[in-house]
């Protein structure tokens, strides 16, 4: 059965006016309305979602955190636009040296996507392209906190969210979860700040 329609929010973002979610699947639009994807917001498919303060998202988001979710590719649709993606890969900024893969807009330039080579069988989708905002507080809100100790000074830790000095050492039935994130080598080089209910990761570090 469908979410009723008081507890969706489809705010005027972006050129899109096509996007929808129900209690199984949701939509990611691109900001042009070019690319659209639908997905899983339930299991198995939808594996789980994180923030990230690593030094590689704050590059590639243009921004200070990253908060994503990630789905496996066999729950993740393009409904339209998988031709108007440009792919970008590099491993510069990859701690394990391997490649990660960035699928963006042609046109806008947003970034949809990201995939490495450890679980190719995983996408890496970023919450603020999701449709429904409803989502972003409550399915898409995240539960893990990805290089805590390189969190800006003025934003707080998010309640309920495990922190994670490093990466978080969590995993899935097909694979480790930290090996997907595939973040900086150079955030991982930052010498940690004191912060309270801080986890250290036992994964050794990222790699894919």
């Amino acid at each position: 059965m469908e979410q009723p329609q008081s507890s969706k929010r489809f705010p005027l973002a972006g050129q899109a006016k096509d996007g929808f979610s129900n209690e199984n699947e949701a939509t990611a639009t691109c900001y042009c309305g070019a690319v659209q994807l639908k997905f899983a917001i339930t299991a198995p498919g939808f594996v789980g979602t994180f923030m990230c303060h690593c030094s590689d998202c704050r590059k590639i988001t243009a921004s200070v955190i990253t908060t994503a979710f990630i789905v496996r590719n066999s729950h993740l649709e393009h409904l339209r636009g998988q031709d108007n993606l440009t792919i970008y890969t590099q491993s510069s900024t990859i701690a394990s040296g391997n490649d990660m893969s960035n699928f963006f807009c042609k046109t806008c330039g947003t970034l949809m996507y990201r995939r490495g080579i450890c679980a190719p069988d995983c996408s890496l989708l970023r919450t603020g392209t999701v449709d429904d905002f409803t989502l972003h507080e409550t399915v898409l809100k995240p539960t893990v906190e990805n290089f805590a100790e390189n969190r800006v000074c003025w934003l707080k830790e998010l309640e309920g969210a495990r922190q994670y000095i490093g990466q978080a050492p969590l995993k899935t039935n097909k694979a480790s979860i930290a090996k997907l994130y595939m973040v900086s080598s150079f955030a991982m080089r930052i010498k940690p700040r004191a912060a309270n209910n801080v986890y250290a990761s036992d994964s050794g570090g990222h790699s894919s």
